[in-house]
């Protein structure tokens, strides 16, 4: 017992109520599906379906364009209709590109089906962070996007050692039956999410207040601290995710040329690291520092990048061995970031544009998902492969640097030093404070 309050505290624990359960459990399955298909976008289509490294990755920038064209849009639909609505809306859509995904061959089809599962896909980060605020209190925020994010790990490494079963480069078959049950799994997990409908409405409470209904986008883009956050974030991601996601399986299958299954297993060691410290880490960071917490995320990152320069030299076995303890140290920057990151915005973000405040915060996905692949294919495409490990490491740097400088905009309660209290709800004048 004293171990489980120690991880989970038992003021928190007594907040997993039937609400915040189902939607844990809408996580979870959705991250099966997922996981099956991991870092698999460049991979699947240069070397199962055949396209060049060039329409690969001029694809992924281009879909993540379109996603972040659309981020906005949705914040306001989340604010407008409910993120219920929305996210009901965008996993069953979901599904049905990626059964056109799966089952497409020529470039256009494919091209459709990655624009719309960028679309849709760049909508989930609002409705799902406006939901789960609303299902906490504001003291445990930071805590329950920590264990959410450790749920998301579990379901996507249950679903690699899945996918690491059955993926083959020579069965082209069987990236189909993968994102066959990843639409499957996302069809079974909205189902739950349907169960959220009392907590899923939009917010009427401000419509007798002239002021806060005439709010939009613009007031949103006046808060000088969500938008410094928004930059520090993209490039943090650029340096992190935004770039595994599109060189990482080519630089271990076509640079350290390594089988495919050993991706699987690598991340593996990514999301069985997050699942089993993220509630530790949790302990660690609690009244610390965000921003700082932010900057050694960017720290960790550029180790991760360094290992994987370094196994280029190295022997396959140590190859292998080395990558999994790069992977180690990139998913503990991780337990510190998800849980971090959305707790500054949601603490920033006042009820009534937090749908637009979440889609904001989204928009550094969608950003640096866009930037990523085109820095990446400039190295690959002018024989600098080798360099790109190294470069990323010092983006992610520069990343924690900015994250950094934000510091002295927040408060000691938005910076995580204090607890807010009922009379710190966020308003526009002290939004508008950093001006």
């Amino acid at each position: 017992m004293k171990l489980l309050d120690s991880l989970l505290p038992q003021d928190f624990r007594s907040s997993f109520d039937g609400p915040l359960r189902r939607f844990y459990t809408f996580t979870f399955v959705t991250c099966i599906g997922n996981g099956l298909t991991l870092s698999l976008f460049i991979v699947y289509l240069h070397n199962v379906r055949g396209f060049s490294i060039e329409y690969a990755t001029l694809l992924l920038a281009f879909s993540a364009l379109c996603g972040l064209a659309c981020s906005p849009i949705w914040g306001t639909m989340t604010d407008r209709f409910g993120p219920l609505r929305v996210a009901v809306v965008v996993y069953v859509t979901d599904a049905v590109a990626l059964v056109v995904w799966a089952l497409s061959r020529s470039r256009g089809t494919i091209s459709i089906a990655a624009v719309l599962l960028a679309v849709f896909g760049s909508a989930g980060w609002g409705p799902l962070s406006t939901m789960l605020s609303r299902l906490v209190s504001e003291q445990h925020r930071q805590r329950a996007f920590g264990f959410n994010f450790m749920l998301v790990n579990l379901g996507i490494g249950f679903g690699g050692l899945i996918a690491a079963s059955i993926v083959d480069l020579h069965r082209p078959s069987t990236f189909t039956i993968l994102y066959m049950i990843d639409a499957g799994t996302t069809l079974i997990a909205i189902t739950y999410f349907l169960t959220l409908r009392a907590h899923g409405g939009p917010v009427t409470d401000h419509h007798d207040d002239p002021v806060k209904s005439a709010e939009g986008w613009s007031e949103v883009l006046r808060d000088k601290r969500l938008v410094r956050y928004v930059i520090a974030a993209i490039v943090l991601m650029i340096g992190g995710y935004g770039s595994q996601e599109a060189g990482y399986s080519l630089f271990i299958v076509n640079n350290l040329h390594l089988p495919v299954h050993v991706i699987g297993v690598i991340f593996f060691f990514n999301t069985s690291t997050i699942v089993f410290a993220q509630l530790w880490v949790l302990n660690r960071i609690e009244g610390r520092s965000r921003t700082r917490v932010m900057a050694m995320v960017a720290g960790l990152w550029f180790i991760f990048w360094v290992v994987l320069d370094v196994a280029l030299a190295l022997p396959a076995y140590l190859s292998v061995i080395s990558l999994c303890i790069g992977m180690v140290i990139f998913a503990i920057g991780e337990t510190m970031l998800q849980p971090v990151g959305s707790a500054i915005v949601n603490e920033i973000a006042p009820e009534h544009l937090r749908g637009r405040y979440n889609a904001a915060a989204g928009l550094a996905w969608g950003i640096s998902g866009s930037l990523a692949p085109a820095i990446t294919a400039f190295y690959f495409n002018n024989h600098l492969g080798v360099w790109w490990p190294l470069g990323t490491g010092m983006t992610a740097l520069v990343g924690g640097f900015l994250m950094l400088s934000l510091r002295r905009h927040l408060s000691e309660a938005e910076d995580g030093l204090a607890s807010a209290s009922p009379e710190d709800e966020p308003t526009i004048e002290s939004r508008r404070r950093a001006d």
